[in-house]
């Protein structure tokens, strides 16, 4: 009986290897002739809704193949795994040139006659970095223009199985699948691949890639593009190469491209940022020998004379100044001169990022055929989630024609209770960094009690004091909750921007986007304020301390000052994130289909096709690119608002976006199915994000070496109030701290235990004496520093913009050679569309019109019904 079904699974494979003569790299249907364009499959699982299923499915492939397309069913017994059904679809020519009119697509009339621009004489030393000339420009230059059914002689169409790219084609093929219809529940007509796709219908929607990643097809008309992205591109070993960005909009669609293309500017860009910052760190590594007030902290003359007002109530004890001498000459690594040039060129450069990115993105819409590119064609089209939900309908004052929309109560209603969960969820943000507040405060006092009386910690004291372990820890704490309510809000975002009901993606994208992104600005950046701009700025003077919730006394900077405290505030969460954020999106994806590609290598080619193939990867998703461009915007924020504390950020940035870019086009060309390609001729409104991010960048930094650097009173000091000449910042430690009777302490402050018999002690701060008449009272040299603070404010970011906007002025957004360009191509293809229409007349003249081919008329009418049917 055993060998018996092993001789019937010997034959059914044999069936099988004699059923389709193909390789499992094969992108055609059995014929080997017709291009399969997308791919959908399901599992006919016997349950309650299996009857309902399967008539949504004959319905909805009825429609299809009347809207023109073909469809070919690979049965579950020729699966590898035996339970999938795969319907391949195929879009034959008239439906693709029906389509293509509806969209607007661009294509060749002429090949480009404008003369390419003179070398650049540095080419021969960029050489290494280049890229084969057949892998960067995959196509020859064309002129081109909107295509239409009635000029088809216009166009090069040499080979008609070819003259629509397989991104062009599945484009096509998907946006008749989102519109075409299966049948009316509840008194709605239903519509659309995503419905079926929710619910259970079809199990996954999706394009082919051409080829296997790791070697090329043995079909010789398949073009082997993902195989030469892989070796060219998504490699890690090629970082150093330039990125084949024609190429990737030519497989991807120029959504994906102009992501890439922008992610590979910015990353050049921060090449010289993370320079300028390196220096800037070098500069500050040179000079610590030189900073005389970390040489009077650790001084045991001065520094170890110094003593110092206990740092919390009851428990703290008094300490001596020098136990800070390590603290405070590492603070000089990012507190020092150089710190205001970065900031001030951080300013500039953010300025020169974003004008240098609007002329790339200028020259690469010219390239990519987007200077005329119809929004209304790709991202103003009507959702059909939007057609599907909105019953009522009105005309619309431009087409006159009756079109769905959402009453205004309707809409109201919706965005009050999407305002209302937004603030709730930045509500509980801004409470989980309140609670992190009170754990600093809470836990600092045991940190000081367990670093005294602990022998064991004694060789690294000075350097692991209780404010930097108090605020590692609180840093490390923020950030799993940074990450645990990020992962509930990505959901809750998606949530009510559906339940919103946008008109359009183009809506859909940026309300999701802006949600997101306040969300996350919040969610990342408010513990770096807090640091910045309130901690140690409330805390009074001893005998008069301020309390949070009138128990916990408000915390101190470190006596070296708040910068280094912020610097490792922004280093765990910004490192974290970029650590956490490679790990989830190589590892996850590679784990996910580590049992695919085993299957993949070890089948035989004829029981793994390539459908099922691609049926095994990750989905990308619509969201996909959204993620990414969050991703990279946040760490945006991280680099300029809060950089003037941490010089060496450009430079993290840069090593992570170098990873980025692999890791990125890695996963893509490997884990994940191919995306469906898309339109788009920017990156949308993530530019006004920057640009409103790069304003705030000027004010938070200014701020940031006013009030959190130790620069402004240094200075003052120095020009004001030093009285020795041959070494003007002597004194300055002992100028900043200010004198406080121990007696005056109240019971509540005061020290459990006073072995040394101190009489006095010094706390940061600018106030009169106890045998002063204005005991415990700003000095004037207070108001002077202030003052000086306000003036530093207003000077460094008047300049600053200024700067920025002489810099935005100067360079203009789209390059001189390509608005020449534009207008050569734009003259060149009128007067080309005007002669053929001069023959026509011509020709009609003479002639009378031949009727449409039987095909022709079919696709027409399907395209008809579809709209019927919206």
């Amino acid at each position: 009986q055993q060998s018996g079904r092993r001789y019937n699974l010997f034959l059914k494979q044999r069936l099988r290897i004699d059923k389709r003569h193909q390789s499992k790299d094969s992108i055609f249907f059995r014929d080997g002739v017709r291009r399969i364009d997308f791919v959908l499959s399901y599992v006919d699982d016997l349950n309650k809704e299996w009857e309902k299923k399967l008539e949504r499915r004959k319905e909805f492939e009825r429609n299809l193949k009347k809207a023109g397309l073909e469809l070919e069913t690979e049965d579950k017994k020729e699966s590898e795994d035996g339970k999938i059904y795969f319907v391949k679809i195929h879009a034959p020519w008239e439906v693709l040139i029906t389509y293509a009119e509806v969209l607007n697509i661009k294509v060749p009339i002429k090949e480009n006659d404008i003369p390419s621009t003179v070398e650049n004489p540095l080419d021969c030393m960029l050489a290494p970095l280049r890229l084969p000339e057949k892998v960067m420009h995959p196509e020859p230059d064309y002129f081109t223009a909107p295509f239409s059914k009635d000029k088809q002689e216009l166009y090069l169409i040499n080979d008609e199985s070819t003259f629509f790219s397989p991104s062009m084609r599945n484009r096509i093929v998907n946006y008749i699948l989102t519109r075409c219809p299966y049948g009316t529940e509840e008194g709605k007509k239903k519509f659309g691949i995503k419905r079926l796709l929710n619910n259970g219908t079809y199990s996954a929607a999706y394009p082919l890639h051409d080829c296997q990643y790791w070697k090329k097809a043995n079909d010789p008309n398949c073009d082997n593009e993902r195989y030469t992205l892989y070796m060219e591109w998504a490699r890690f070993l090629r970082f150093y190469k330039e990125q084949p960005l024609d190429l990737i909009r030519k497989y991807y669609g120029e959504k994906i491209g102009i992501y890439f293309a922008w992610l590979g500017f910015y990353t050049e860009m921060l090449f010289l940022a993370a320079v300028v910052g390196l220096i800037c760190f070098f500069y500050g590594l040179f000079t610590m020998d030189e900073n005389m007030s970390s040489k009077e902290i650790c001084d045991p003359a001065i520094g170890g004379e110094i003593i110092m007002c206990p740092l919390c109530d009851r428990e703290c004890d008094y300490w001596r100044l020098n136990t800070t001498c390590e603290s405070s000459e590492y603070s000089h690594l990012f507190d020092n001169v150089a710190t205001l040039f970065f900031a001030i060129f951080m300013g500039i450069w953010v300025t020169l990022f974003l004008e240098f990115w609007k002329r790339r993105q200028a020259r690469l819409k010219y390239e990519w055929d987007l200077v005329d590119f119809e929004e209304e064609q790709q991202q103003l089209q009507l959702r059909p989630e939007y057609e599907a939900k909105c019953t009522q309908k009105k005309k619309n004052p431009v087409t006159q024609e009756m079109e769905p929309y959402l009453p205004i109560t309707s809409q109201a209603v919706r965005f009050c209770i999407s305002g209302t969960t937004v603030l709730f969820w930045v509500s509980l943000i801004i409470a989980s960094m309140i609670a992190v507040i009170v754990y600093r405060l809470a836990v600092y006092a045991a940190f000081a009690s367990l670093m005294e009386n602990t022998q064991s910690l004694e060789p690294i004291s000075g350097l692991l004091t209780p404010q930097l372990a108090t605020s590692v820890t609180a840093s490390c704490l923020n950030f799993v909750i940074i990450m645990i309510l990020n992962f509930l809000y990505e959901r809750i975002a998606i949530w009510i921007t559906d339940m919103e009901i946008p008109r359009t993606h183009m809506e859909y994208e940026n309300r999701l986007t802006m949600k997101m992104f306040l969300f996350q600005f919040v969610n990342y950046y408010s513990s770096c304020f807090y640091v910045a701009f309130f901690k140690g700025k409330f805390v009074g003077y001893p005998g008069a301390y301020t309390y949070m919730f009138n128990r916990w006394r408000n915390e101190e900077c470190d006596p070296a000052g708040c910068l280094i405290e912020l610097t490792t505030q922004l280093t765990i969460v910004m490192a974290g994130k970029q650590i956490w954020g490679n790990i989830q999106e190589a590892i996850v994806p590679w784990i996910c289909n580590w049992w695919g590609r085993r299957k993949a290598r070890n089948n035989p080619e004829n029981l793994y096709s390539r459908w099922e193939q691609d049926h095994d990867l990750q989905t990308f998703g619509a969201l996909g690119l959204f993620y990414e461009y969050l991703e990279m915007v946040i760490q945006f924020g991280f680099i300029t608002l809060f950089v003037a504390s941490f010089p060496l950020a450009p430079l993290l940035a840069l090593m992570n976006n170098i990873l980025e870019i692999r890791v990125d086009s890695w996963k893509l060309t490997t884990q994940y199915r191919r995306p469906v390609a898309a339109k788009a001729h920017s990156i949308g409104v993530w530019q006004e994000i920057l640009n409103g991010m790069a304003i705030l960048s000027v004010v938070t930094n200014a701020f940031i070496v006013a009030f959190t650097s130790d620069m402004i009173p240094r200075l003052v000091y120095y020009y004001a109030y030093s009285e020795n000449e041959d070494s003007p910042m002597s004194g300055y430690i002992n100028n900043s701290l200010s004198v406080f009777q121990i007696s005056d302490f109240p019971d509540r402050n005061k020290p459990k235990m006073n072995p040394g018999n101190f009489v006095i002690c010094r706390y940061r701060d600018y106030r009169y004496p106890p045998d002063h008449e204005r005991k415990y009272l700003h000095t004037m040299q207070f108001w002077h520093i202030l003052a000086a603070k306000l003036a530093f404010i207003i000077i460094m970011e008047h300049v600053v913009f200024i700067v920025k906007f002489f810099v935005a002025w100067m360079i203009p957004d789209v390059p001189a050679d390509v608005k020449a360009k534009i207008k050569r191509e734009k003259y060149l293809t009128q007067k080309i569309l005007h002669e053929y229409e001069l023959e026509k007349l011509k020709e009609k003249l003479c002639q009378g019109d031949k009727l449409a081919s039987e095909k022709e008329f079919i696709a027409t009418e399907g395209r008809m019904e579809l709209s019927r049917a919206m």
